[in-house]
């Protein structure tokens, strides 16, 4: 499905579940496969059979109330109020309410005190209105998704694949990297679920353990929890703290703009929905729980966004606070500095690029030396 939500992506993209959520938790998932202990009135699960439920459920109509909690371990931030700010994403909590009747008609709303940003797709068209500036973006979506891509150079498969077939692959191709089990004494937003619990191997990544709930009856991820290596408590937390499977109200899946409201246009039905995106110079080092993000020299400079035009504002002043936080390092792969949480860690290096990862820093020096 094209993306039109602009609205806080990163938050909105947990919101509608999906169960290509847990699918691709999966592909992050190892061999180390363990049979769930149940709990009354649930089944044993093994991660397999776990993945092949997800994959095979529809999710049904639903609404909701979707919490995300992020704490990170970062310093003190300068707060703005504004709920798509940066440092709002990466401290403090939020709220989405969902209604959810099909991947073509569902209602995203991010209430804040005295004013709501909503996401509303209806059909081919989708709406983006802020209340505080009153403003409303309507987007013209494709009739339908593009046709996958053949050629001479793709194999097709012999026969299907089934889908316990294709959830073996997935645990097995990932071995290496991972231990997976499945625990089922689990209850998310008064719903019995099962806990898939995937954990890095290499002690070099930050990440102590993913936790992704699964509603039991419906197959619907319920919540995902990262844990820092050695921590009780999730560092990102994002999840339903109240559902209800049931139709919404064809009230809350419509709008009109409201009067006075400045209405722009976007049509994003043309041909280039196929297009790669673009990454603004992002590539990535490694792979798995150890990969590690080398940005542009532009990306983390106060006054300069991508283009290199300055634009001070509330962003500079929250990347001033983290680089007034790191620490100078240095190495055969030059010199820097350091931010690390409990989470992350950031190398700002003298030459430019940065290099960020869920990794030990040592990972990230490493991914400096290879740059040169």
């Amino acid at each position: 499905m094209v993306q039109v939500p602009r609205l806080s992506s990163r938050r909105a993209r947990w919101a509608v579940p999906a169960g290509a959520l847990v699918v691709t938790g999966g592909i992050l998932a190892g061999s180390l496969i363990t049979t769930a202990q149940a709990a009354p009135g649930l089944p044993a699960r093994t991660p397999a059979q776990l993945l092949v439920q997800v994959a095979s459920a529809t999710t049904p109509p639903l609404t909701g109330t979707v919490v995300e909690t992020a704490s990170f371990g970062l310093p003190s931030l300068p707060a703005t109020g504004s709920p798509t700010s940066l440092s709002s994403l990466l401290t403090g909590s939020h709220t989405i309410r969902v209604w959810y009747a099909s991947p073509q008609h569902f209602r995203l709303a991010v209430p804040q005190s005295l004013s709501e940003s909503d996401v509303i797709r209806d059909g081919g068209t989708a709406w983006l209105w802020q209340s505080t500036l009153n403003k409303v973006t309507k987007y013209t979506l494709p009739a339908h998704a593009p046709a996958e891509a053949t050629g001479p150079d793709q194999t097709v498969p012999a026969q299907p694949v089934t889908q316990q077939q294709a959830a073996q692959q997935v645990l097995a191709a990932v071995g290496p990297t991972t231990a997976v089990s499945v625990s089922s004494n689990v209850s998310v937003a008064g719903q019995a679920a099962y806990a898939l619990v995937l954990a890095p191997k290499d002690h070099r990544s930050l990440v102590g353990q993913v936790q992704i709930d699964v509603d039991a009856r419906n197959g619907v991820p319920l919540r995902l929890q990262v844990f820092a290596r050695g921590a009780s408590t999730p560092a990102f937390q994002v999840g339903y703290t109240a559902i209800q499977f049931v139709t919404p109200a064809a009230a809350d899946l419509t709008f009109t703009p409201p009067p006075g409201a400045t209405v722009t246009r976007e049509n994003l039905s043309g041909g280039d929905h196929g297009k790669a995106p673009d990454t603004n110079g992002v590539t990535t080092i490694g792979k798995d729980w150890l990969t590690v993000l080398r940005l542009p020299s532009a990306s983390l400079t106060p006054g300069v966004h991508g283009s290199g035009a300055a634009a001070p504002g509330e962003g500079d002043a929250v990347l001033n606070a983290l680089l007034g936080a790191a620490t100078p390092v240095h190495g055969a792969w030059g010199s820097g500095r350091l931010l690390r949480t409990s989470l992350v860690s950031v190398l700002i290096t003298d030459a430019g690029p940065a290099y960020v990862g869920a990794v030990e820093p040592s990972v990230l020096y490493a991914a400096a030396q290879s740059s040169h």
